[in-house]
């Protein structure tokens, strides 16, 4: 087949989708509305914009998604190769200056020879020429209309939300100090807000009790009348609701953060970290919330430290879109009523800036096999690409729900290769992964040269 592919969206998945099909030798036109039209959490018209955090999560290897970052890389990834040239201290995580990042990202995609950048919605899609739907988990009405028709009743959604942002210049720091948590890092990567038990114990009492954005009657659950949250990205004050302890065996948590002074471990810690690389603005960790803004200004303002904070983006809560993806994808994320459709991203299920650029790999090489009438590869099982596949065909769950990649995703180690402890098991399974990816590698390199010879 020789078509030009069409990729819809210019976030993380659609940008790397785009970056990898061309990389394979495809044409290929990106469509992204911005800045013509914005979705309800944008705000600019830059490609791969960061709408929540600025965090790509955990760099260590025998962290998941770190393991899934290591991959990435080496697949070259415009997303990752991005967002190490744009990284701002955090610890042990990956996160980056967003304006760097999204510039970086425009500049690979607006200079690459085979890829045409084009400045406008889509509203229709055109089941008969190849296309990857990347439009992220919020897509404007007249695309979500077309992935209706396309999908029938297996649409679903749920809600996510977005953190608080501060200047850092109107923060009181001599009541907080610099630490990461155990020392990762640079080890003064954030800044910590220590609390006592009384004071925490008010700040979950305000949470409980502050007004809140409340949904229309369409966005709730049908059946149980609820708001559908995605359990690994709650409000704040929905995990205040869960019970007392909850917030603090969570983002507030304190352990590896004893106070460098004193020595003290606090009863919970509020964490702020670097949204760019000046420092100029910090992100409130885990900070999500769906709080009315006077209320968000009100409860955070009397943290310790933030009486006089200059709120430069208080947190939003929106809606978002994902696919039943083990009832209508294929394991290289095409629609199997539509075998020239793919969707890529969040819109598949799965969660999480890094899992959105892995969908946009695996589409984008496999959108490049069949153009060129070649056979998309096989993902290894035992690398973190094949866990997100994992749990993007997990049938035995009839809840389908978004998630982060996962070490539970992950085929278990040979009986020779088993151990107990947790963090081995996890370095092992990891060099497992990267050598049958470099294996897959070495496959697709060849795969292209006879293709390019034939």
């Amino acid at each position: 087949m020789s078509a030009r592919l069409t990729v819809i969206g210019g976030g993380l998945a659609g940008c790397e989708a785009a970056w990898q099909a061309a990389q394979h030798g495809c044409d290929v036109t990106l469509y992204e509305m911005r800045p013509n039209a914005s979705g309800p959490a944008h705000q600019t018209g830059d490609l791969a914009e960061l709408v929540c955090s600025n965090s790509l999560r955990g760099d260590a290897l025998e962290n998941a998604v770190g393991l899934l970052k290591v991959e990435l890389e080496r697949l070259d990834s415009i997303i990752v190769t991005s967002a190490r040239a744009s990284a701002v201290p955090a610890g042990g995580a990956l996160a980056v200056d967003r304006a760097r990042f999204a510039a970086a990202v425009t500049a690979k995609i607006t200079s690459h020879p085979r890829i045409a950048l084009v400045r406008e919605q889509v509203e229709r899609i055109d089941p008969n020429r190849p296309t990857i739907v990347a439009c992220g988990p919020l897509p404007p009405p007249a695309l979500a209309t077309e992935i209706d028709r396309l999908v029938g009743t297996g649409r679903l959604h749920y809600y996510d939300a977005a953190a608080p942002i501060v200047a850092a210049e109107s923060i009181d720091e001599s009541v907080m100090y610099r630490k990461s948590r155990y020392e990762k890092g640079e080890g003064d990567d954030y800044l910590n807000i220590p609390l006592e038990r009384e004071q925490y114990q008010t700040f979950v009492a305000a949470l409980r009790a502050a007004p809140k954005h409340q949904p229309k009657d369409f966005e709730r659950d049908a059946a149980s009348g609820r708001i559908p949250y995605f359990e690994g990205c709650l409000p704040i004050e929905e995990m205040a609701e869960r019970g007392e302890d909850v917030l603090r065996f969570g983002p507030l948590k304190p352990v590896g953060l004893r106070h460098p002074i004193t020595g003290k471990t606090p009863h919970a810690v509020v964490q702020l970290r670097k949204e760019n690389a000046s420092g100029t603005a910090l992100n409130l960790v885990g900070f999500q919330t769906r709080l009315t803004w006077p209320a968000q200004k009100e409860i955070f303002g009397k943290l310790p430290g933030l009486a006089a904070a200059d709120w430069l983006r208080l947190g939003v809560m929106h809606r978002n879109t994902f696919l039943d993806a083990p009832r209508l994808l294929e394991p290289d994320l095409r629609l199997r009523d539509h075998p020239l459709t793919w969707f890529a991203g969040q819109i598949t299920g799965a969660e999480g800036y890094v899992e959105a650029a892995a969908c946009g790999v695996i589409a984008g090489i496999a959108a490049a096999h069949v153009l060129r009438s070649a056979v998309p590869p096989r993902w290894p099982s035992v690398t973190a690409h094949g866990a997100v596949l994992a749990h993007l065909a997990n049938t035995h769950s009839v809840d389908f729900q978004p998630a982060n990649v996962n070490w539970g995703a992950f085929p278990p180690l040979d009986a020779e290769q088993h151990t107990r402890d947790k963090q081995e098991r996890r370095r092992r399974m990891a060099r497992r992964a990267l050598d049958a990816l470099d294996t897959f590698i070495d496959d697709l390199t060849r795969g292209m040269q006879l293709g390019a010879a034939g």
